[in-house]
């Protein structure tokens, strides 16, 4: 006979707002924020931590969600796509994504944003070759990269100098 999970209560802040839920001791974070939550941003993909398709913000740091333990959030703060919209780097991003088609199937595109700007914020105007290092933990089968560099070298262009126009 199958026994039923041991579930703990959690109380975390996601996306602005506080949750406080029952969770399974082994349900991990991603499918916590989808199915419990209905963050469906929060891509799985490999469900390894290689694509990086599940990633969010866990306090300020970029995690892959299919390697954390929902029980593991309790008492912290995490940022989904759905909750990053209001930020200047996601904005300019999101413009740049679509201005460079650098959104294709759309799969990776998430993961892809969110991690996107933690660079736009954390350094002025990095070399492509940053970029590409940045970037790499985050698989897209689709691109190819190059127009995803573009984008994330306009939003970071943009975001250094607020105002100006760079097209």
């Amino acid at each position: 006979m199958h026994e039923p999970a041991e579930t703990v209560t959690i109380d975390l802040t996601v996306n602005g707002e506080r949750v406080t839920r029952g969770v399974a001791v082994r349900q991990h974070l991603a499918d916590f924020l989808r199915g419990e939550l209905g963050f469906t941003g929060t891509h799985l993909g490999c469900e390894h931590g290689v694509c990086g398709a599940c990633t969010v913000n866990l306090d300020g740091r970029l995690v892959r969600s299919c390697l954390v333990l929902a029980v593991q959030a309790d008492g912290c703060a995490v940022e989904t796509i759905e909750g990053a919209g209001g930020r200047e780097a996601m904005r300019l991003l999101q413009a740049e994504f679509h201005k460079h088609n650098a959104a294709q199937c759309g799969f990776c595109t998430p993961a892809m944003l969110l991690t996107a700007a933690a660079l736009v914020e954390q350094q002025a105007v990095p070399s492509r070759e940053e970029i590409r290092g940045h970037l790499s933990g985050n698989l897209c089968r689709c691109t190819g990269y190059q127009a995803i560099v573009d984008a994330v070298e306009a939003a970071c262009v943009a975001h250094a100098a607020p105002g100006e126009s760079h097209s």
